[in-house]
């Protein structure tokens, strides 16, 4: 028996962003045999489980956030006597930025099984098109949506080195962009991706300016991820530097080849890091 059709075991499974063909023969098979599918809207499972020709026998329930935590005893109840209940959202990994938290929490909690079925995933579909360094990152669920709070959390991005991921309503792109020029700077990368996998996919790279202007002249429609570049770091001052150079000297380098090298790799003044390192020396 496949470890997906066992029963007595909650499933978290990432249905498609919006082309049914990303759905995984897991999935598939996860729908066909699930004794219970906890959907966060009903009527769009059951729109997937039809362009996947997937014929569900188990019973749908809803959850989604207003009821998510009134299911969570019963959810518990069916896996406690044997069945196999599995989580879906509208689109995506389930959890992240939608409903499932509660019952994950609860079944480990409650030392139940929990499994999960791997797939599509708005976060990293946008990280990987984004064009922007990624092997760091960082997911900020959904932009705050007061303009106070906007601005508070972009400004605990000024010094953020990894890439930032966050959701954001098509009607407040335009604003959050506009603050995040206005915070971050002008000239920080970013990448706007609308409809991700859909017929309409569009991915906007650019400078924060550039994406800000843009956003404010279009009337921007469908599912919003941003991606953000990390900060650039801060270049050292000489005097940070002066430690690296006496090694360099310590270990038989002449002093003006060691200042060479080291103002070379930082980035600073070769004069500046030289007068630093005579001071240092005096």
């Amino acid at each position: 028996m496949n470890p997906e059709a066992a029963t007595g075991r909650l499933v978290l499974a990432a249905t498609p962003l919006g082309n049914p063909g990303d759905a995984s023969p897991r999935l598939r098979d996860a729908l066909a045999t699930a004794d219970v599918i906890a959907a966060e809207d009903t009527r769009r499972l059951r729109n997937l489980a039809s362009s996947l020709q997937v014929s569900v026998v188990g019973r749908i329930i809803s959850h989604y956030d207003a009821v998510e935590a009134a299911r969570l005893p019963g959810l518990l109840d069916e896996v406690r006597a044997g069945r196999t209940v599995v989580v879906v959202t509208d689109a995506g990994m389930p959890v992240v930025s939608d409903p499932g938290y509660r019952i994950v929490a609860a079944a480990a909690a409650a030392d139940l099984p929990v499994t999960c079925l791997p797939g599509p995933s708005a976060v990293t579909t946008a990280l990987v098109v984004s064009g922007l360094p990624c092997d760091r990152f960082c997911f900020d669920g959904f932009a705050p949506r007061r303009a106070g709070e906007r601005r508070r959390w972009l400004e605990t991005l000024r010094t953020e080195r990894r890439a930032v991921v966050f959701f954001e309503s098509p009607h407040r792109l335009a604003e959050t962009l506009a603050a995040a020029v206005d915070v971050l700077g002008a000239e920080r990368s970013g990448a706007v991706c609308r409809e991700l996998t859909k017929t309409h996919e569009e991915i906007r790279r650019g400078p924060l300016a550039e994406l800000a202007d843009w956003s404010a002249a279009e009337q921007v429609r469908g599912e919003i991820t941003v991606v953000l570049a990390g900060a650039a770091p801060d270049a050292p001052t000489p005097e940070e530097l002066v430690g690296e150079v006496a090694d360099r000297v310590a270990g038989g380098e002449r002093l003006k080849d060691a200042v060479a090298a080291v103002a070379e790799a930082a980035g600073v003044s070769k004069r500046e890091l030289y007068n630093a390192a005579l001071t240092s020396t005096n």
